[in-house]
Formats: C-alpha cells, sequence, structure tokens
C-alpha cells in the first residue's frame, strides 16, 4: 500500500492548482453567504465551470446538491461541503468492469495525439501488468512519429516485456498483424498497441483504425478489446474536444489522463466523464512508473478537496 499512499501524497500536490482555482472560490461562497438561496447555487456553479469540470457536469452537480440539501433541510451553506463533494464523486464513478481487460486474454489499443504521454503511458501500462504478473506484448504501431519506437524499446526492455514493429514509417495494421500472431504464439495476456494519433487528418485516423480493428476482429476474435484514449490534463477543455472527436473515430472504452501534476484545469476528468459518458480509468501525475495509476474516484475528490483520507 506504500505505492498507493505516495501516490495519494503526490495527488494532493499535483492537484494543489486545481485546488486554489476551485476550492478556494467555493470556500469563500461558503463562508461568504448566510442563506442558502438561487444567487448561492449561481456562484456556487460559476466556480464549478470556470474549474473545467464543464457545463454538463456542474448541471448534474448542482442539481443533485439542491436534492439533497432539500432532502436534508440544511439551511446553513458551510453544511453544503461535504454533499457538494459527494455529488462531485456520485458524477464520477466508473463502474465495476473497468478494468476487465486486465483479468482477460485482451488487446488494448492506445490512442493520442502526440505530445500527451501516450508512449510512455503505453510504457508505463507495461510494467504495472509485468508488476501484476501478466506476459505482455507490445506494437510499436504509432509509426509516424520518429522517436516513439526507441522510446517503446526502452520502455518494453525497462517492463521486461516482448516487442513488434518500431521501424519508422512501417504500415500500422501490418505491425498490429504481427503483433497479433506474437501475441498468440507466445500466449500473452495482454497485447498493448501504441497506435497513431494524428486527429488533424481525421479521416486518416479513422482509417487506421478501422484498418487496425479489422485485422484484430479477423486474427484474434476471442480476444478482450478495450480502447483507451490519452489527454493531456493540462489543455483543460482542449482536451475535451480531443476526446469527442477520438469518439467519433473509434469505440473508446476508457481515457488515461496524464500530467495532472501541477496543472490548474484537473477539473477536467470530472468533465470528461459527464460529457462523454467515458471513464478516466487512470491519472498520471509524473514520470515515472508509480506516477500513473487506476483512477479512484473518491481518492481523486478528496485530493481535490484536500479532505484527509
Amino acid at each position: 500500500m506504500g505505492e498507493k499512499k505516495g501516490f495519494f501524497k503526490r495527488l494532493v500536490s499535483g492537484l494543489a492548482k486545481t485546488r486554489d482555482n476551485i476550492v478556494s472560490g467555493i470556500d469563500s461562497i461558503f463562508n461568504g453567504f448566510s442563506s442558502i438561496d438561487e444567487d448561492f447555487y449561481e456562484e456556487l456553479e460559476e466556480i464549478l465551470i470556470m474549474g473545467d469540470l464543464g457545463i454538463h457536469a456542474t448541471m448534474k452537480i448542482i442539481e443533485d446538491l439542491k436534492a439533497k440539501v432539500k432532502e436534508n433541510h440544511i439551511k446553513e451553506p458551510a453544511e453544503c461541503k461535504q454533499l457538494l463533494i459527494d455529488s462531485i464523486k456520485e458524477q464520477m464513478s466508473i463502474g465495476d468492469t473497468a478494468y476487465e481487460f486486465e483479468n482477460r486474454t485482451s488487446v488494448v489499443l492506445v490512442i493520442g495525439v502526440n505530445g500527451v504521454g501516450k508512449t510512455t503511458t503505453v510504457g508505463k501500462l507495461a510494467g504495472k501488468l509485468r508488476e501484476e504478473g501478466k506476459k505482455v506484448v507490445l506494437a510499436a504501431a504509432d509509426t509516424f512519429r520518429a522517436a516513439a519506437g526507441e522510446q517503446l524499446t526502452e520502455w518494453a526492455r525497462r517492463a521486461d516485456a516482448y516487442m513488434i514493429g518500431g521501424q519508422e514509417g512501417a504500415d500500422p495494421a501490418a505491425i498490429v498483424y504481427d503483433a497479433v500472431q506474437a501475441a498468440k504464439a507466445r500466449k500473452a495476456d495482454v497485447l498493448l498497441c501504441d497506435t497513431a494519433g494524428r486527429l488533424h487528418n481525421k479521416k486518416n485516423l479513422m482509417e487506421e483504425l478501422k484498418k487496425i480493428n479489422r485485422i484484430i476482429d479477423r486474427e484474434f476474435p476471442e480476444a478482450y478489446r478495450e480502447t483507451l484514449v490519452v489527454l493531456d490534463g493540462t489543455t483543460g477543455q482542449n482536451a475535451l474536444a480531443q476526446a469527442r472527436e477520438f469518439k467519433e473515430a473509434a469505440d473508446i472504452t476508457g481515457i488515461v489522463l496524464t500530467k495532472l501534476d501541477g496543472t490548474a484545469k484537473g477539473g477536467i476528468a470530472v468533465a470528461i466523464q459527464a460529457e462523454l459518458g467515458i471513464p478516466v480509468k487512470y491519472i498520471g501525475v509524473g514520470e515515472h512508473i508509480e506516477d500513473l495509476q487506476k483512477f479512484d474516484p473518491d481518492e481523486f475528490v478528496n485530493a481535490l478537496f484536500a479532505t484527509e483520507e
């Protein structure tokens, strides 16, 4: 549990800017209003939206809060805080089957634009799965970024995973084909594919993902499928826009939110889940392998409000 405890600490410090952005404003409302009225809710709404929680999530949270206030006959704004925290947590629950792919023979596609930490995420995931004793094959199918292959080779070495591909300019679908054969031959538990994410040319991206998916469907129909999009938490609403576009191009099953350390836009984790109905499954708060962890909504919101666990 040491690693987890350490992660909570890093998450708390990583979310400091987001906390300043959201929580100080909320506290001033709780302390500044003497009664719970429309003005109170409006101010609260504004702060949540400004804090990157998004309009959709904010409306739901406020609605939920109003119901709870009524139900519990609460009159004092200060007594609302815990209810607000609970409402935010409820917005973010991710369901019981979120990590099903870890228990099955599975293929995990990881997509995301350059610069979001996609290849690093694939490497860290490989390391985590290896720590759980899983056999991992990596497909370096992001062949448009010169350094991606080298970078993944290094992660594969660290994680003791078998890697296919990595030649710049090679056909991504052909690499995935080879990797599927390797995964089957080696009886791998998880095939992790680092795939392209050139969103500026969505038609090409869609075609490529379709091609890759067809190959997996045909060659490895028994495999459980997971498609994760990696987003850079520091980009806030832009990350949400990217997620929306990727959702049009592929059947996204989860989000990995990186670079949450030091961003004022950590509230975007709440927005993505509420606006797109896609759960955030992993979050990253730094460079090291233990800095990528499964997303725990309770822990996240506690860290956001820095309430003791």
